[in-house]
């Protein structure tokens, strides 16, 4: 026995296949395992939090589901719940959504000129697409351009010479910074292009628009700003608010770090005064005080001093996040931008800020979605805003004592243009997250 060789392998000869995981720890069951039942006190939470939400569910479902559509006041709807569901039966009276939305929509815009929000709404949406999303066709930065100044004249009418007015503001801007800025500096540029826009705007727009008006008067039928209201009202000022208050913010920020003492004490008091005093006082002040600082019989929108007060209010807080995310970047890429030669300009544009604003994106839409549902508070100053029409609505005596379905269909709206905002700042950070 010693002799003979031994038939035994100690070293397998062939590979076996892979083998699939347990059905447990994989798909919805390994989710569940993983996330919801891992241990004894994650399986309590889990349980207790079901429960409650069948709870709510239980009550507020059939509340939902029950709800009358076709009633023309509260106590006729009432009674059609009472006919068909029995006396007592909770129900939602779901009718007051489909005879006042067109006024949840546009206030008292005209009804026959509902198209020129419309049509403003889709062309922002094609001036945004190329902003937004890099595989947009480059031509549609047309719309990028164009729609800041076609949008206002399609809501408030007037003469289309107006907005070409204003476009040409930009346009001498441009020419005389790139003049300047060659013959000066990058600064001096920038101030001198400042400076000659609001010049054309201020003393020059307005007899130019006069003048081609009598020329050639293309013009629509004009629309008061208090006619507006609604969600065309709340979306007018949270675009004009995002828009105009991010670079605002972004020049503050970099104005609170510049070494330019008279700069950056303007900038550092700007910010911390405006941080310091509640949106609802500058609302306030834009709709009844600021009357007495203007000449005797100046007419100054109402719409445009409340934009005004929201981007002042949102690029201070906005210059803060912008002001952290600088602030979390090394300091070696500063001393890398230095090392290539690059201007600040040139390193702010091409080094820092896009790093920095790619850090700051969480952030950044947290405060667009706050200046978005801000804008709710413009119904105290008097403008319909939803929650304004929600009360005029209430104080009609057909209406009056309907609450939840008012607030609820708002909030409903409100949310979905929040949870868009957030999705968006999901994928912007998957795509540019470089860290792999």
């Amino acid at each position: 026995m010693g002799g003979a060789k031994s038939s035994i392998g100690y070293v397998r000869t062939e590979m076996l296949g892979e083998k699939p995981p347990p059905p447990t720890s994989v798909g919805v069951i390994g989710w569940m395992r993983q996330n919801l039942f891992s241990d004894i006190l994650s399986t309590i939470l889990t349980l207790l939090s079901l429960y409650l939400v069948y709870s709510v569910l239980a009550g507020v479902l059939p509340w939902m589901l029950k709800g009358i559509w076709n009633a023309s006041s509260l106590n006729e709807c009432r009674e059609i719940i009472a006919e068909s569901y029995g006396e007592g039966t909770e129900a939602a009276c779901w009718a007051v959504i489909r005879e006042r939305f067109w006024q949840l929509m546009y206030g008292f815009y005209p009804s026959d000129m509902y198209w020129r929000p419309n049509l403003a709404l889709i062309l922002l949406f094609a001036a945004l697409a190329p902003v937004l999303f890099d595989k947009a066709p480059r031509w549609m930065l047309v719309f990028s351009v164009a729609v800041p100044f076609i949008g206002p004249w399609l809501l408030w009418g007037g003469t289309i010479w107006t907005p070409v007015a204003a476009f040409l503001g930009f346009v001498i801007g441009f020419f005389v910074n790139r003049y300047v800025a060659r013959a000066t500096g990058t600064l001096a540029g920038l101030l001198a292009g400042v400076v000659a826009a609001i010049v054309w705007w201020l003393f020059l727009a307005e007899a130019f628009s006069d003048a081609l008006a009598s020329v050639l008067p293309l013009a629509i039928e004009t629309v008061e700003s208090r006619k507006f209201g609604g969600f065309m009202l709340a979306i007018t000022l949270g675009i004009t608010g995002i828009a105009l208050s991010f670079p605002l913010g972004i020049v503050l920020a970099l104005g609170r770090q510049s070494n330019l003492v008279i700069v950056k004490s303007l900038c550092v008091g700007f910010i911390e005064f405006i941080r310091g005093v509640p949106l609802i006082t500058l609302l306030f002040v834009a709709s009844v005080l600021l009357n007495y600082f203007l000449p005797k019989g100046t007419e100054f929108d109402i719409i445009l001093r409340v934009m005004i007060m929201i981007t002042l209010f949102s690029a201070a807080y906005m210059a803060e996040v912008i002001r952290g995310g600088l602030a979390a970047l090394p300091r070696g890429q500063y001393e890398a931008a230095d090392a290539l030669g690059l201007t600040y300009w040139q390193a702010q544009r091409l080094i820092i800020m896009p790093q920095a604003l790619k850090i700051s994106i969480p952030s950044i839409v947290s405060t667009f979605i706050g200046l978005f549902k801000d804008t709710t508070l413009v119904s105290i100053i008097g403008l319909a805003d939803p929650i304004g029409w929600a009360k005029l609505i209430q104080s009609n005596a057909e209406w009056n004592g309907i609450v939840w379905e008012l607030y609820g269909f708002i909030a409903f709206v409100f949310f979905i243009f929040c949870y868009l905002m957030s999705r968006y700042s999901m994928y912007l950070e998957r795509k540019l997250q470089t860290g792999h």
